[in-house]
């Protein structure tokens, strides 16, 4: 009995056992699962991360870098140019013939300041040129000489920011005596403020970039005065013998350009157009400037200029000496060419000045 007894206590004891075991591998068994179930999305989250940022490491390396445009805030911004060149010859037995001696001078200085501030745009420009020849066959001569100065206030009327309403205010002369020649003989036919031309003109200005705009108006005044007595006499520039000014209406054009075009090489240039409703409005009165200046290295460059101008009242030319024409300048020169420092600034002070 008692070997009995035994028996089955050893029976059931065996399988206590192998139910305890058999519940124990079944639940290490589920644990293993879940754990690598919870592996394997980590391990997919992890692998589409790691593919996500290499496919970004890629895009970002295989991207084109562009360089971005200037976005800086400024209220005012200055600058300009200044140019000087020389040349000098001399001859000695020279059988070909010429000039013992010759020298030429000119000096261009140029400065611009703009403002802009919410809908409210004034650009100025300031444009001085002086030319000096000395020879030995005909003397001392300027070959150039002129002072301009444009200013010119917009209001912009679009939300692109290109279309202004503006005024505009030219004033244009020279300083010096001027002087036509017949072979050696010079008669005076110019002087400071005689001629000098005053432009007042409302109209629209179409402003693509700080390099561009176009101006157009149909309703300008312009000024013509005489100053100089001698000249007051003889009348001339559309002003009756006697009178010191005289004053037209018509329309107006204006294109300005100033750019880069190539490395080492700037282009600046101006073209004016007027016509006078009252008197001849088809014969358009033309004022051209073209500057293109070719760096050679720090301090030096080579420049070229291009002036034309057709006036219909300025009556100097042909065989009698009483018809207008075309009137052309075109002057190389190697020399100093220093542009001054392009600066920006937020309202507040400018060269020293206050500005409110």
């Amino acid at each position: 009995m008692q070997k009995h007894v035994e028996s089955v206590s050893l029976s059931a004891s065996f399988k206590l056992n192998y139910n305890l075991e058999n519940y124990f591998c079944a639940k290490n068994s589920r644990r293993m699962k879940k754990s690598m179930a919870l592996f394997a999305v980590i391990l997919c989250f992890q692998q589409g991360r790691a593919q996500e940022i290499l496919n970004k490491i890629k895009s970002e390396t295989a991207r084109t870098i562009k360089k971005e445009a200037d976005t800086s805030k400024w209220n005012w911004k200055s600058g300009g140019l200044l140019s000087l060149n020389i040349s000098q010859g001399s001859l000695s037995n020279w059988s070909a013939g010429g000039d013992n001696f010759s020298l030429a001078a000119s000096a261009y200085f140029n400065y611009f300041f703009f403002y802009k501030k919410g809908r409210h745009s004034w650009d100025n420009n300031v444009d001085v040129n002086l030319g000096y020849v000395q020879t030995t066959s005909l003397g001392s001569r300027k070959n150039d000489d002129r002072f301009d100065y444009l200013s010119k206030y917009g209001y912009k009327t679009d939300s692109i920011g290109k279309l202004y309403l503006s005024g505009l205010f030219n004033l244009r002369s020279q300083f010096f005596n001027g002087l036509t020649y017949s072979g050696t003989t010079g008669v005076l036919s110019s002087s400071f403020f005689s001629p000098a031309y005053m432009i007042f003109s409302l109209g629209l200005d179409y402003k693509q970039s700080d390099k561009f705009s176009v101006f157009i108006s149909p309703l300008t005044s312009r000024f013509t005065f005489v100053l100089n007595d001698s000249l007051v006499r003889k009348g001339g520039y559309g002003i009756p013998a006697g009178k010191r000014s005289v004053n037209q209406i018509g329309m107006f054009a204006t294109v300005n350009y100033f750019n880069a075009i190539a490395k080492n090489i700037t282009y600046k240039g101006r073209l004016d157009l007027f016509s006078n409703y009252g008197d001849h409005p088809q014969n358009v009165d033309l004022f051209m400037t073209n500057l293109f200046s070719f760096k050679i290295n720090k301090f030096f460059s080579a420049t070229y200029s291009l002036d034309m101008i057709y006036d219909d009242d300025v009556r100097l030319f042909g065989e009698n000496k009483t018809s207008p024409a075309l009137q052309v300048k075109s002057l190389i020169g190697i020399g100093f060419l220093k542009p001054l420092n392009v600066r920006k600034r937020t309202t507040g002070s400018i060269s020293g000045i206050n500005v409110l």
